[in-house]
């Protein structure tokens, strides 16, 4: 529950933010996606989560991941909005 309250509240502070997105910014936003290393640095890191061997280094990493993953899922779902009612 505390994770759907963080990202409702971070969805609202990140309203105003995706009224600057222009078509080209939406599209490019839309497309985003990580690179190759970082995606399978994030699976390793989530395959080690899942099986508790993380340490707390990587505890941290991860975490940063989820929360930057969390924050860009949210404008990219923004920016397929106004793409989505631009037709």
């Amino acid at each position: 529950m505390r994770n759907e309250r963080g990202s409702a509240v971070l969805d609202e502070l990140l309203e105003p933010v995706s009224r600057c997105f222009n078509l080209d910014v939406a599209r490019a936003l839309a497309a985003l996606r990580a690179s190759d290393t970082t995606q399978a640095r994030v699976d390793e890191l989530a395959e080690k989560c899942n099986e508790g061997r993380l340490t707390a280094d990587e505890q941290k990493e991860y975490e940063a991941y989820v929360q930057a993953s969390t924050l860009i899922g949210i404008l990219q779902a923004k920016a397929r909005r106004i793409l989505a009612q631009a037709g």
